[in-house]
């Protein structure tokens, strides 16, 4: 039975850029019973490639005053790339999302609005992809729910929804938390333990898959998120302090000990305050362990906690066990930790020491020295001057988040569960041995497959097109952790009662377009040497017996031909390069004596152009006498003699006179074939002259 795919495509529509994404999963459905049982226990596979993948710049906010724009400006590239990658038969049964982030949560709220209906409205009278409803697969999401897809992504990229048992943290616990952050926004989530989870139950969120088993599974999960926590709003924040501190106006250099020494910059400003700060001028000191220090006031652990416990900024989160809850950071965690600061292999564990220990040796140098080392590439290709002026507050900046603010185990300085403590060697160990086990790591990829909160949402999507084993199962998606289904449940597909996405026609596993021309098919090379076979049968069998005839007898000679030259290489030498030991042959003529010599009889008046006083001989012979060279063939010989022999005739341009009439009674030739003259017997001519000779013919 064939297996048909299924896609799906979701457009990231962040502040900076619109990244569309496509992905694509088998449908199981028709199949269930044959799987094996390992295989039935899973959640949908699904697949993606870097090369379905496109990013746009601007962000949609940027359209925000020309709105009816959007659509032809901005949508319509990033929509016909994904429609490259998606079989026409099957963009009916395909959902599209447009999920925008942080760019379009600072817009007014009409201008928001008729962004998205502009946007909603072009793809439904353009495109024949699956749009049930506006406001389900068109709008603005939060920033816990991007927290919460960006957690369903890493835990299935790491295998921990499919295959639990080999995620076994202890205390019942196997899934993994989930660090986020950008330049506005930073998000955590994670399970809690048990414990916690029963105390702050009212705090969670309850999510529900469904496995190709048919059959639901639920995890409950916290996540929150903190608006004015990334990298920019944070170092602008910081650059606000720092001037602040020093209570005057009237500055024009102010030091700022986390940039490198000697670095001249401006401050930050908003966007809607130009100029607000263009009369200071930052110099660096290069004074990391002094950055630590004053960056640490911007985690603003003293605000007052509502809702105890509490990280940072007053925000209510239940305390974190790191015994049981292990962390991957992406985005900005993975750039500032690896792209200067690399910390070894892409599988090594975030390492405290060792990471803290380079940032401050880079950030100690003067400027001078870092722009020499940026010219020679001495950090990778990627790294530039902007780079390199931003990374020692951003460093600070990560390293505070990650262990004053969350509280993850400085690993390499402070007791953790591993074995023994011998820092970074230790570490590097355990993470080969163990993976991702430690209190924190930094990964941009998971088994190859970037890390992004969009394949959380369309895991979602393709668990819920699973049909439920009976009526009771409650619908796949995530809401407040209360029974049933609450009033703020967001669905993983399509919404009850709006319609459903028609079944996929045609787009089967052995769909021969992926097959032959698709670099991701693993039959993509045996598939086109199939095709270029019955391409070349079916020319083959098109062309006359004629042809088919010559080109076997072809065929034959070349097989000959090549297995000759494998016996004897020797004589494929001799074919290639002595030339002169080539067989000659002679012309073999049709004669009752094998070996009998003849002459040529003198024909008187038939003179060659280059012998005009010599008289010419014609012989008695049996067999075809060539033409005169420079003579007309086609009308001055006939080849039909008397008494209906073949022979050779007068020509029209010879004047009938009795020596030309004595060369038609003296050429009488034989019809018999060429089969049967002597293998090894030949004619030898004498005197022949130049103007008339004998060819042998068929």
């Amino acid at each position: 039975m064939a297996t048909y795919w299924r896609y799906g495509v979701i457009l990231d529509a962040g502040s900076s850029g619109t990244r569309v994404h496509v992905y694509r999963w088998k449908d199981r459905s028709k199949e269930i019973t044959k799987l094996p049982e390992a295989e039935v226990n899973t959640l949908p596979a699904l697949e993606t490639s870097k090369k379905w993948t496109k990013k746009l710049r601007p962000g949609v906010s940027s359209f925000a005053a020309i709105p009816d724009s959007i659509g032809t400006n901005h949508l319509e590239p990033l929509i016909k790339h994904a429609l490259k990658y998606i079989p026409k038969q099957s963009v009916e049964s395909t959902p599209i999302y447009v999920l925008a982030t942080a760019g379009m949560r600072l817009l007014p709220d009409t201008q928001r609005r008729k962004l998205l209906d502009n946007i909603c409205s072009y793809i439904r009278t353009t495109t024949s992809f699956f749009l049930q409803d506006c406001a389900h697969h068109v709008q603005v999401i939060s920033g816990e729910t991007e927290g919460l897809y960006g957690w369903i992504a890493a835990n299935y990229l790491l295998g921990a929804f499919d295959f639990p048992e080999h995620h076994t943290h202890g205390k019942g616990h196997h899934t993994y938390g989930f660090l986020d952050m950008g330049g506005a926004s930073a998000q955590i989530a994670f399970a809690p333990n048990a414990t916690e989870a029963k105390a702050h139950a009212n705090d969670l969120k309850l999510l529900r898959l469904r496995k190709l088993n048919r059959q639901n599974s639920e995890y409950r999960v916290f996540v929150t998120t903190w608006l004015g926590f990334g990298v920019n709003e944070a170092r602008r924040r910081y650059e606000d302090a720092l001037i602040e501190s020093t209570g005057r106006n009237d500055l024009k250099e102010l030091p700022d000990p986390c940039l490198p020494l000697g670095l001249d910059l401006p401050p930050n400003t908003k966007e809607d305050h130009p100029g607000e700060k263009e009369h200071i001028r930052l110099v660096g000191t290069g004074r990391f362990d002094e950055c630590l220090r004053q960056t640490y006031p911007l985690l603003d652990k003293d605000a007052p906690c509502e809702d105890h416990p509490c990280l940072l900024h007053g925000t209510h989160v239940p305390a974190i066990d790191f015994d049981v809850n292990h962390f991957v950071g992406i985005s900005e965690y993975w750039h500032t930790t690896h792209e200067i600061f690399e910390m070894g292999v892409k599988e090594k564990s975030y390492d405290f020491h060792t990471y803290q220990q380079r940032v401050r040796e880079f950030c100690s140098q003067d400027w001078k020295t870092i722009s020499q080392g940026i010219k020679g590439k001495k950090w990778g290709g990627k790294v530039d001057e902007g780079a390199a002026a931003e990374v020692c507050f951003r460093a600070s900046w990560l390293i505070n988040m990650l262990h004053d603010g969350i509280g993850i185990p400085r690993v390499g300085i402070e007791n953790t569960k591993l074995d023994g403590h011998n820092g970074t060697e230790e570490i590097i160990q355990h993470a080969k041995d163990m993976g991702f086990l430690d209190p924190f790591q930094a990964v941009n990829k998971i088994h190859e497959t970037e890390v992004s909160w969009t394949m959380g949402k369309m895991l979602l999507y393709a668990s819920s097109q699973i049909s439920p084993l009976d009526a009771s199962y409650l619908p796949v998606g995530f809401g407040s952790n209360v029974p049933e289904v609450p009033a703020d449940f967001q669905y993983g597909g399509a919404v009850p009662g709006l319609g459903t996405p028609p079944d996929p026609i045609g787009s089967t596993d052995d769909d021969w377009s992926r097959v032959l021309f698709e670099s991701d098919s693993h039959r993509r090379i045996p598939g086109f040497v199939l095709f270029a076979l019955i391409v070349c049968i079916a020319l083959f069998l098109s062309c006359g017996k004629d042809r088919r005839t010559r080109t076997v007898k072809a065929i034959r000679s070349g097989i000959s031909w090549f297995w000759e030259c494998s016996r004897n290489p020797s004589y494929l030498r001799a074919k290639l390069f002595n030339r002169n030991d080539r067989v000659t042959y002679e012309r073999v003529l049709e004669s009752g004596d094998a070996n009998e010599d003849f002459e040529l009889t003198s024909v008187p008046g038939l003179n060659t152009p280059s012998e005009p006083n010599e008289e010419h001989q014609v012989g008695k012979a049996s067999g075809w006498a060539s033409p005169r060279p420079g003579i007309d063939q086609g009308s001055g010989l006939s080849l039909l003699g008397d008494h209906g022999t073949k022979g050779l005739g007068q020509s029209s341009s010879w004047p009938e006179t009795p020596s030309s009439a004595g060369i038609e009674k003296s050429l009488i030739v034989r019809t018999e074939s060429r089969e049967r003259i002597p293998s090894r017997n030949s004619v030898r001519l004498k005197n022949v002259p130049s103007a008339l000779s004998l060819e042998s013919r068929e």
